[in-house]
């Protein structure tokens, strides 16, 4: 009768555990995708600084205004296009931290559901006779509980891949759009 106490205070300690398990790993992780931003930033700021010096220099020995245009103009493509590789970057970024985190997280709650079928499996052992539709009831209590979680995991994926999708097509049309304003901006300082 004793040994159900026990079994508690083992299973919260597990539990607890876990918990800190899970923590642990997603603070890493975080800071895991903070760094590649970091990186990131720095990387953009140092590549914009040396392209705005460089685009500086071509536009301060502009011979006439016609050539100041087509410098200018010719700016806009490559533009567009680091901020395309930037965005797609950071996107990166964000889906392999949620992914992480995503992985951690069912990887310790599927750990956690196995400890308690485990714990009520062994206190259903050692219940007093009469209690089978009570711990039937805690059975089908975890098994909605499992259920509910895996409808809102699928959920999440679907939500995470339709923001993906949206912003792949977003980058994709502003790509187009820029491509088509230096186009016509190159269109234009050549006439």
């Amino acid at each position: 009768m004793f040994a159900i106490p026990e079994q508690f205070s083992n299973a919260t300690k597990a539990s607890l555990e876990s918990q800190f398990a899970l923590f642990s790993s997603l603070t890493q992780k975080t800071f895991e995708g903070v760094e590649k931003l970091v990186d990131l930033n720095i990387n953009a700021a140092r590549a914009t600084l040396e392209d705005s010096s460089a685009v500086a220099r071509q536009l301060l020995g502009a011979k006439d205004p016609q050539e100041f245009f087509s410098v200018s103009a010719s700016q806009a493509q490559p533009a567009a296009e680091k901020a395309l590789s930037y965005s797609r970057q950071l996107a990166s970024i964000a889906a392999g931290t949620g992914a992480e985190f995503s992985k951690a997280a069912e990887s310790q709650i599927v750990e956690a559901n196995r400890k308690v079928i485990s714990l009520v499996d062994e206190v259903s052992k050692n219940a007093p006779a009469g209690s089978e539709s009570f711990v039937a009831a805690v059975k089908t209590a975890i098994s909605n509980a499992n259920a509910g979680y895996e409808q809102i995991s699928k959920t999440t994926k679907q939500a995470v891949e339709a923001v993906e999708a949206n912003l792949n097509a977003a980058v994709a049309q502003f790509s187009a759009t820029a491509r088509k304003a230096t186009n016509a901006a190159n269109a234009a300082a050549a006439a």
